[in-house]
């Protein structure tokens, strides 16, 4: 019998995230501090109008790019929050998740043997999805004496005449980093020289505790080169509603859209409806969530400073991201101790790219009574590691 799987699905490897809370999901009295997702519930008046729509039978498909009033609701946010102004109708698609966007995207833009640079540690889809499309990964590694942040000579470095696409992830999954207008305008500059396109993913976008984010979709010359993705998840605590966004050039989204219709026909319409209401009236409680995870932010820095763990300040997404090398073991190792000795589950720093290494992240959405409990587990832990190196 012939081998029935492709090879460049096979020769990728499954997630790094996942193995941990595999285990932890069995463990009594264990923490996870490792799923990215909102401790809080959607709001109500936003689980209302789904509940609503429900109640009057709107059950149908709706049309491939999706609600007419949700994608003339994100145009208002753009122009809003980043004073950005899109055509309701050509410009913008509505997608499960803001990973199906990353994957249509890379899949409309891509032809076989381009390059598609990656800056990691960052989101565990991006190279994959950049393999599915045909695309030749090229990787950028972040450093934290940069503050993960991405440089323009970094980018400049990494650019061949095979390049086409580079992946923004700012604010960053698992950093927590973020980008400024002057390093937006720096890479840009970069951008436009090589005429080379931009995925921008801004799922963490509401979540800035440092100042307002910046789109570098909103940087002159860069909105007709850009592919922004954002999504419901993680501002509006949506994440089971999978539902995401992209907003572009429309020859690009037009294209998104035919493979969307092939393959998903819609996003679901009573996430659809109910994300209308969010953006609508959702401010205050990104506000309040972002309120929130911000104290649990500066708990977390405050409470590593006094065990004198090394990590850098985050200001973006609800992830710190401490350096362990101090310890003597690669970060899978003090992952799977942490596990088994302390019963709390972080994701190894490699979980995210080969530069993720000597780091774990932790992540923050989760309530500051839980926090207090596994940073105490975690505190004694390193303090019996220390007392082994002697």
């Amino acid at each position: 019998m012939r081998n029935p799987l492709a090879d460049k699905v096979v020769e990728i490897k499954p997630s790094g995230i996942r193995k941990f809370f595999d285990i932890v999901s069995e463990m009594k009295d264990a923490i996870s501090l490792g799923v990215g997702e909102p401790d809080f519930d959607t709001p109500w008046h936003i689980r209302d109008e789904g509940i609503y729509s429900l109640e009057r039978g709107r059950t149908f498909y709706t049309s491939n790019a999706g609600l007419k009033e949700l994608r003339q609701e994100i145009c208002n946010y753009m122009k809003r929050k980043n004073n950005i102004e899109y055509d309701w109708a050509k410009e913008v698609l509505i997608t499960v998740g803001g990973s199906e966007a990353i994957d249509m995207g890379l899949r409309a833009m891509i032809n076989p043997g381009e390059e598609v640079l990656i800056p990691q540690p960052s989101y565990v889809s991006y190279e994959p999805c950049a393999i599915l499309a045909g695309a030749t990964p090229v990787i950028i590694d972040l450093k934290e004496e940069n503050e993960f942040r991405l440089t323009a000579q970094e980018l400049e470095d990494a650019i061949t005449d095979k390049t086409k696409v580079l992946i923004l992830p700012f604010p960053n999954n698992p950093t927590g980093a973020i980008m400024e207008r002057k390093d937006l305008e720096a890479i840009a500059e970069v951008i436009l020289k090589h005429d080379i396109f931009v995925i921008s993913d801004e799922i963490y976008a509401e979540l800035s505790y440092k100042e307002k984010h910046v789109s570098i979709a909103s940087l002159p010359g860069m909105q007709e080169r850009t592919i922004l993705i954002n999504g419901f998840s993680k501002a509006y605590a949506m994440t089971g509603w999978r539902l995401g966004y992209a907003c572009g050039p429309a020859a690009i989204i037009g294209q998104m859209t035919k493979i969307h219709q092939f393959a998903i026909m819609c996003a679901p319409t009573t996430s659809q409806y109910a994300a209308v209401e969010a953006l609508k009236n959702g401010d205050s409680d990104i506000e309040e969530m972002r309120v929130a995870y911000n104290q649990r932010r500066r708990y977390l820095m405050n409470a590593f400073r006094e065990m004198g763990l090394q990590c850098f300040e985050p200001y973006g997404a609800f992830y710190v991201f401490p350096y362990i090398g101090e310890f003597g073991m690669t970060s899978d190792e003090f992952a799977q101790r942490f596990l088994e000795e302390e019963r709390v589950a972080v994701v190894p720093g490699t979980a995210f790219g080969d530069s993720g290494e000597g780091f774990v992240r932790i992540s923050y959405a989760y309530s500051l009574e839980n926090l207090k409990v596994a940073i105490g587990r975690l505190e004694r832990f390193i303090n019996k590691l220390r007392a082994e190196k002697g």
